[in-house]
């Protein structure tokens, strides 16, 4: 990977845009980001890293933006990065969520991040994507490295990598774990103590299920278990105690079948004298039925010749009845023909010829029907011509109906025109009266744009105005808060000053404190020390020089940031002054409100020329339209008159044909109605004649059947056959008590003649209450035998299959457990828990052990150019003390000291010897996370701050290396702040910090 150019725009302390030439300043391998403590050097980094990964590292990722607060409201923040990775030319441009001030109105509102990543293919730049993840995702497929890996091994933070060398296990196996993702190992320890555990209570619900399944076969076989040393030893009792059962159950059978043979040989006893007493019982009851039934002989016989005479005569009756009901009809039809004949007569005004009777001559009444007949036939001929004309009437009433409307239109024309020409006579007037209104509105009008822009600066100049007073008190605070930083740093700084020469007055004495017996003197290199000087109880030590310094810069930096807001506030309070013009809040506020007033003003008149330009337009185009109204209701009222000329003609015409037609009836319809009515009561007279000879010829036919059925039923006359007659219902009756009491003979008959009755009747009674004692005894005797058999099958049937059960349970039961003991033993060995770890450390441990012996010997290549041989980093398996946790094993760092041949704890180490050892420690750890991540080139590398602590010497031994650094190609940016090494390094970016914003400039 190496970067191209960094674009960054309200970003951080960098309120404009501001451009970062990686190209340029890596043409000679090593530049120098360089300025003054706060300016935005880290934020150089922070804005690749937010290029990249759209965040940055570190505490600085809380805040809510990166934008600047030094930016104008509108700016949007943005970080444009062009780098090439992977043969690949890329740019990324980020802006990341801000509130920009809303275009309308006041207040703000939200802006979404917003991410574009492009590429250079054959020239042009072609657009990979614009949503965030997609852009993630291109970046760790093209790097393969997380924020946290870019930051260690592009970055190289010496704050970070300090920490890292004098860490305990616990905070080292942290900070490789970030770097090296072995994350992995971890999740394959929890995965197989999970499993583990999920196998093993696998193995415990399959053990219970067995000793639950052997709990029920001692329950039932009534024998206590094993105990569940062994599980398998359990199939064997099972299969004793199922034997033995079973054949006790075969020996109750013998007794079991005597006793329900005797059972059933008292059952048959008794059924046997029961079925004897029932022949007897049913033999003496035919007996007394049959004598009942004898005495009922004589009535029964009479019932059958009642009977016979009545089936006889139902035949004959019907046909009486036939002829009763045709000479009812006769009688009907004879009144209904008499009663039309007298409407006739009525509608002719005199009597028809004969009125009709039972003697009529027939040709007579045919003469009377066919006179009849032919009135109709006239009358509805009649009829049939005068419907031609009915449309004719239809006509007239349509044609009336329209001259009615023709007039009603008419009048309505007449009196709208009327009105059309009143309201059109005020309409001059009106106009004249609203042009002049018009005219006085035009005068009043001016240029709102003026208006709008004098408004606009006094809002400025009363906004002014009230910040010069805000911002004055403000000052006045800064400034207090100013001196007060002042004054703390300085202390700070003496503070300082009298540790380092009190500690420098002690050095004798602390140097004699780490000389043990037999060990070499760092000053003489005696291994004797007869006299080692004793220094005062309360010289300064290492560590208090070390917070003095920390409290000293952090006063440095306070005293920084209050100068800073106090040269921001002041810069600001004089522009303040200059937009308010001189002007007080009083006088700023009473010239925006006028100038409000007269923007009022101007917006009333121009309403006003709109309203009335409105209102002008509106009467021309009712004068227009008043003139075009006029013109088509005259048009109209020509045409009205024009029509109803012609439908006066046709309704001339129409009235006297149908004059001519109605003749004397009040109109055509009265006549056809009249017509119509007088030949339907003829056609009705006809009907009647009809029905009146149909009936007498049915009533002769019926008679003649009647006598016939009479005679051949044997009945004399017609009155034997109503005497004889019955009803349905009462020779059904008759034919039911005949039918029962011969079947009651007949059952009683058989009865007696059954030949086992007749020998039971002659056999004697038989003891049924000593044979039911009997068969008590033996069934209760059977059914104690059967439940003690069943008793012993069952128990053996379930003791069968609980010993099948217990077998498949077993059988289940042992895969589980050896997978049981399989995954317990493999999670204790990668726990460290296991015998067979020798080292006790976990799986994990034992990774980074491996990755941090890599980086260690990676670190030493390094290490040894900067101290000529002197110091060497040692990698150790060994736990600190009071460390018990296996987690931390293997992780374990020392300082080997060629000079003395001893080695240190980091932690013993000078602030110069730390940052050699770090910023080594930081280069190896690099090459081994590259290698790590894919063993991918980084062109571009930073290293971060650390150099101050560095003497002459030991700084030239640094920069041979960051010189080394170059090869292949290699841009290494050192961020720093020490003087000296501009000098040194010709290449610089430089951070310049104004009250206004950083900026940044290239040398």
């Amino acid at each position: 990977m190496r970067l191209h150019t960094l674009t960054v725009q309200a970003f951080g302390p960098f309120a404009g845009t501001e451009t970062v030439d990686f190209d340029r300043l890596g043409d000679g391998g090593l530049f120098l980001i360089h300025g003054p403590t706060g300016a935005g050097k880290t934020s150089v980094l922070d804005a690749v890293c937010f290029a990249l990964y759209g965040r940055v590292p570190g505490v600085r990722e809380a805040a809510k933006s990166p934008r600047s607060n030094h930016a104008a409201p509108g700016v949007a923040p943005r970080v444009e990065l062009e780098l090439t990775v992977r043969g690949r030319r890329l740019s990324i441009s980020r802006s990341p969520a801000w509130r920009r001030p809303k275009k309308r109105g006041t207040g703000t509102t939200e802006e979404k991040a917003k991410v574009v990543v492009s590429e250079l293919v054959e020239g042009r730049w072609r657009g990979l994507t614009n949503r965030p993840d997609e852009a993630g995702q291109i970046v760790d497929d093209l790097l393969g490295l997380s924020l946290a890996q870019f930051c260690q091994i592009v970055l190289l933070p010496q704050g970070e990598f300090a920490r890292f060398l004098r860490a305990d296990a616990k905070e080292r196996r942290a900070s490789l774990e970030r770097i090296f993702a072995t994350g992995v190992f971890a999740r394959v320890e929890d995965w197989l103590a999970d499993r583990a555990r999920s196998l093993g209570q696998a193995a415990a619900r399959a053990e219970e299920a067995v000793l639950r399944k052997a709990d029920a076969i001692a329950e039932v076989g009534r024998a206590p278990r094993p105990e569940a040393g062994d599980l398998d030893a359990l199939a064997p009792w099972a299969a004793e105690l199922a034997s033995v059962t079973a054949a006790t159950a075969r020996d109750t059978r013998p007794v079991v079948d005597a006793a329900l043979a005797e059972r059933d040989s008292a059952r048959l006893a008794v059924e046997e004298a029961r079925a004897l007493a029932d022949r007897r019982r049913r033999h003496a009851e035919a007996l007394v039925r049959r004598a009942a039934l004898a005495e009922r002989e004589p009535a029964c016989a009479a019932a059958r010749a009642e009977l016979a005479a009545a089936e006889r005569a139902a035949a004959a009756v019907l046909l009486l009845r036939t002829e009763e009901h045709r000479r009812t009809q006769l009688d009907k039809a004879d009144l209904d023909a008499a009663e039309r004949l007298a409407l006739v007569r009525e509608l002719a005004g005199g009597p028809p010829p004969g009125a009709g009777s039972d003697t009529e001559d027939p040709q007579e009444a045919a003469r009377r029907r066919a006179a009849l007949a032919e009135a109709e036939r006239e009358r509805r001929a009649e009829v049939a011509r005068l419907e031609q004309l009915r449309g004719e009437a239809d006509r007239l009433g349509a044609v009336d109906a329209d001259i009615a409307g023709i007039d009603a239109r008419a009048r309505a024309a007449e009196r709208e025109l009327e009105e059309c020409r009143a309201g059109a006579a005020d309409l001059p007037g009106q106009r004249e009266h609203t042009a002049a209104e018009l005219e006085e509105a035009r005068r009043r009008t001016g240029s709102r744009e003026a208006a709008e822009a004098a408004l606009l600066l006094a809002r400025r100049r009363r906004e002014a105005a009230e910040a010069v007073v805000r911002l004055g008190a403000d000052l006045a605070r800064a400034e207090a808060e100013r001196v007060a930083a002042v004054d703390a740093a300085q202390a700070a700084a003496d503070r300082l000053l009298d540790i380092r020469r009190r500690r420098i007055e002690g050095m004798a004495a602390e140097l004699a404190d780490a000389l043990a017996p037999g060990r070499p003197c760092p000053v003489c290199g005696s291994a004797e020390h007869p006299a080692p000087a004793r220094g005062a109880a309360d010289r300064p030590s290492p560590e208090d020089e070390e917070r003095a310094q920390a409290r000293a810069d952090t006063a440095a930096a306070g005293r920084s940031r209050a100068e800073s807001a106090a040269a921001s506030l002041k810069d600001r309070l004089e522009a303040a002054r200059a937009d308010a013009g001189g002007a007080d809040e009083a006088e700023a506020r009473g010239l925006e409100e006028r100038r409000r007033a007269e923007l009022a003003r101007l917006d009333a008149a121009a309403a006003e020329v709109e309203r009335l330009t409105g209102r002008l337009a509106r009467i021309d185009s009712a004068v227009e339209a008043a003139r075009t109204r006029e013109s088509a209701l005259r048009a109209d009222l020509a045409a009205l008159a024009e029509r109803r000329a012609g439908r006066a003609e046709e309704r001339e015409r129409l009235a006297a044909l149908l004059d001519a037609a109605r003749g004397a009836d009040p109109d055509l319809a009265a006549r056809i109605g009249r017509l119509t009515g007088e030949a339907d009561l003829l056609a009705d007279a006809v009907a009647a004649l009809d029905r009146r000879a149909a009936a007498a010829e049915e009533l002769a036919g019926a008679a003649r059947e009647a006598r016939r059925a009479v005679a051949e039923a044997g009945f004399a006359d017609a009155e034997a056959v109503w005497a004889a007659e019955r009803g349905e219902e009462e020779r059904a009756r008759l034919r039911a008590d005949i039918r029962a009491h011969e079947d009651r003979v007949a059952a009683v008959e058989a009865v007696l003649a059954d030949p086992e009755v007749a020998e039971a009747a002659a056999r004697p009674e038989p003891d049924l209450a000593a044979l039911a004692d009997l068969a008590r005894r033996a069934e209760a005797a059977a059914e104690a035998a059967l439940t003690w058999r069943d008793r012993f099958e069952q128990r053996a049937r379930r003791l069968a299959d609980l010993r099948a059960d217990l077998d498949r349970l077993l059988a289940d039961s042992r895969p589980a457990r050896r997978r049981h003991t399989v995954a317990d033993g493999l999670a204790r060995l990668v726990a460290g828990t296991s015998a067979d770890n020798r080292e006790s450390v976990r799986l994990s441990a034992y990774v980074l052990a491996a990755r941090l012996e890599q980086v260690v010997a990676a670190a030493n290549d390094r290490l040894r150019t900067m101290h000529n041989g002197r110091y060497e980093l040692r990698h150790t398996v060994d736990r600190a003390a009071g460390d018990r946790s296996r987690s931390g094993g293997g992780l374990g760092l020392r300082v080997l000291d060629a000079w003395t041949g001893q080695e240190r704890d980091p932690a013993t180490l000078s602030g110069g010897e730390t940052f050699v050892g770090s910023l080594a420690l930081a280069l190896g750890l690099g090459d081994v996370a590259a290698q790590e991540a894919g063993g991918g080139d980084i062109g571009t590398l930073f290293v971060d701050e650390g150099f101050g602590t560095l003497d002459e010497e030991t700084l030239e031994e640094v920069m041979g290396v960051l010189d080394g650094l170059r090869d292949g190609g290699r841009a290494v940016g050192v961020v720093s702040h020490v003087a000296d090494l501009r000098t040194r390094i010709t290449t610089r970016l430089q951070v310049v910090k104004t009250p206004t914003g950083s900026r940044l400039r290239q040398t």
